[in-house]
């Protein structure tokens, strides 16, 4: 056996249909596009949103709604997530990551709901006024980041 006797298996291959190539090859004229129309063109594909010359969609119904390109989405953390942590602990992102509080990027913000007992340092990026009165109360401390304008 040589390079050159290399075969793929038989039935492993087919003969390319040859598009327009004549009467005898089948598929001769229109190339298999029937006549004319935007589907025989060169780059006639029809967009999955046509509906066939009605109206669309999307100029059918009113617009509606408003979306803020500078809101700040926050993930949260409640106080009532931290009533049974031991006093003294820090309560920051690392320990928010580990706890699978805070699973995304993003400023986290500290809501009230649930009591302290005891003394934590918070450290995230906002606080409502409620939850802040409610580790201070306890003895602890919140710590908000500089947001960067």
């Amino acid at each position: 056996m040589k390079l050159g006797n290399l075969r793929p298996a038989s039935g492993a291959t087919h003969a390319k249909k040859r598009r327009g190539k004549g009467a005898a090859s089948g598929l001769g004229g229109t190339s298999g596009k029937g006549h004319k129309g935007h589907k025989a063109r060169a780059g006639g594909s029809i967009p999955a949103r046509f509906e066939g010359g009605q109206m669309p969609i999307q100029r059918r119904l009113p617009k509606r709604g408003f979306k803020n390109p500078g809101r700040v989405e926050y993930q949260v953390l409640k106080v009532s997530q931290l009533e049974s942590l031991a006093a003294g602990t820090v309560v920051d992102r690392a320990w928010m990551k580990e706890h699978r509080i805070a699973r995304r990027k993003g400023p986290v913000k500290l809501l009230a709901g649930g009591a302290v007992k005891a003394a934590l340092t918070v450290k995230v990026d906002a606080a409502s006024e409620a939850a802040k009165k409610a580790i201070e109360s306890a003895g602890g401390t919140v710590e908000l980041a500089v947001r960067k304008a």
